[in-house]
């Protein structure tokens, strides 16, 4: 969620086909009871923080922990938290209060005038960060609010953590940091996760989007059930990795080395605060259709069971992609495994490029592209998890507006650009640049996990390709 003085929603990644990105229903938390208790400290872990909202229905939260950020902004910061939101943060037990089942509902609300209500609470520490060479994890368990539709116009949840330095500037976002663990707009079943660092707009975190990445609840949606939403930051590893979790699947990573070293440690070197919150209206809505309007239903509460705070020190198992401290690092770390090759992969999503710029796409389900590669140009997709049964087919959605004559090849290579390609196809004018259609090919059988490269090569200068998706199949 955002309280920054840059509008960042607008050019979030969008909704991705639901059947293209389904998480297996084995990790889905579906069998929880409503109310679950915190989790208990997995080895090596030591919580630092917890609430599971135990109290009586119609209290408010626990102000030793917790503090109610209310009215349209921060006092001297951007006006409607910088985001365009419209709703009056409060702290009446109408928009936060317990259930007196061991919940939180944050609940927007519509008085006869017209004029929307909601809630916003933030913890008073601000001191979460990893140990030196440890991992911190922030993880909650939640029912985003259960509408869907026209009736959901407007509607926009969060789980997230900002910077500590934000409190009392106001305006020195995105430099500082931010982690969104949960976002979601208009019911949509989709759950977004970024981190924001850098300079707006542009910089080196891509702003007013972020490093994004998106995944979709299944098979019970966001919205019909309880899932839980992590991040894990690891300083264990070199470079770092903030890793997004949904169900305890990661599927979204970001890495130090995608930025300069000087953001990095501007967004990282300080704790940060967890903020919960359901906005309505402002830019990442206005993306998917405005809102809220007549149309929206008010009273729809977001249902947080309960968060928690875990650090591990150094010294605890490392991660499979962190070789023994005995051993000398290789010049590539191995693929930590967090991509499915069997679920679109976003072109967007790169973890390294060269030639490449992205765009809103008009594809189905919206978001971004990849736009304008052309001969020499390349992607990276680090840790691309092919599991054990033979990948054969490589699928990608593709547009062209190239001039007649124009044409390239979309190549896919493993490990190193320089390997052999293990499979391509050809491509020239679709229609358009933003005509899509979905190109298979054949492809080597591939196993395990490997860094994904797509290549580009044309005998042509010109830009001759936009990529929005792409995914293997047996």
């Amino acid at each position: 969620m955002r309280d920054t003085p840059a509008a960042r929603g607008i050019l979030r990644r969008a909704a991705l086909a639901v059947a293209a990105l389904l998480v297996p229903a084995a990790a889905v938390l579906v069998s929880l009871p409503a109310n679950a208790s915190i989790p208990a400290d997995p080895p090596g872990w030591t919580a630092v923080f917890r609430d599971d909202f135990t109290g009586p229905a119609g209290t408010g939260v626990n102000t030793a922990d917790w503090q109610y950020t209310t009215g349209t902004g921060y006092p001297g910061g951007p006006a409607n938290f910088g985001t365009g939101e419209i709703e009056t943060m409060t702290a009446s037990t109408a928009n936060v209060a317990l259930d007196g089942s061991g919940n939180l509902r944050i609940t927007p609300l519509r008085d006869a005038a017209g004029q929307w209500t909601s809630g916003r609470i933030e913890t008073r520490r601000s001191d979460f960060q990893p140990p030196a060479g440890g991992k911190l994890r922030v993880e909650a368990r939640i029912q985003m609010p259960d509408v869907t539709g026209p009736a959901a116009k407007g509607y926009w949840p969060a789980f997230w953590m900002l910077g500590a330095p934000y409190r009392g500037n106001w305006w020195n976002w995105p430099g500082i940091g931010e982690l969104d663990i949960l976002e979601n707009v208009q019911g949509i079943n989709q759950v977004w996760a970024t981190m924001h660092c850098g300079t707006s707009p542009g910089g080196p975190c891509q702003e007013k989007s972020g490093i994004g990445g998106q995944r979709v609840c299944a098979p019970v949606s966001c919205q019909a059930g309880f899932h839980t939403y992590a991040v894990e930051w690891d300083k264990s590893l070199s470079p770092q990795e903030m890793r997004f979790y949904l169900d305890g699947v990661p599927y979204h990573t970001v890495r130090e080395n995608q930025v300069d070293a000087a953001t990095w440690t501007d967004a990282t070197n300080h704790g940060y605060f967890l903020i919960l919150n359901v906005a309505m209206g402002g830019e990442f809505p206005a993306a998917f259709g405005g809102g809220p309007d007549a149309g929206t239903q008010p009273g729809k509460p977001m249902v947080v069971d309960y968060v928690g705070v875990w650090q591990s020190g150094p010294g605890t198992t490392p991660p499979p992609t962190s070789p023994p401290p005995t051993t000398p690092p290789p010049t590539t770390p191995p693929p930590s495994g967090n991509r499915d090759a069997y679920a679109a992969i976003q072109a967007e999503s790169y973890d390294g490029q060269a030639g490449l710029t992205t765009q809103a796409t008009t594809d189905t389900g919206g978001g971004r592209n990849v736009a304008g590669a052309a001969n020499g140009d390349w992607a990276l997709f680090k840790g691309v998890n092919f599991g054990s049964t033979a990948a054969t087919q490589f699928h990608a959605r593709v547009a062209s507006g190239a001039a007649g004559g124009v044409s390239g090849l979309v190549e896919v290579r493993l490990d190193s650009r320089s390997n052999p390609p293990i499979g391509s196809f050809s491509v020239a004018g679709t229609g358009g640049w933003q005509s899509w259609r979905t190109v298979p090919a054949n492809i080597s059988a591939v196993t395990g996990t490997h860094d994904v490269y797509l290549t580009f090569t044309s005998g042509q200068p010109a830009d001759f390709v936009n990529v929005n998706w792409f995914d293997f199949g047996h």
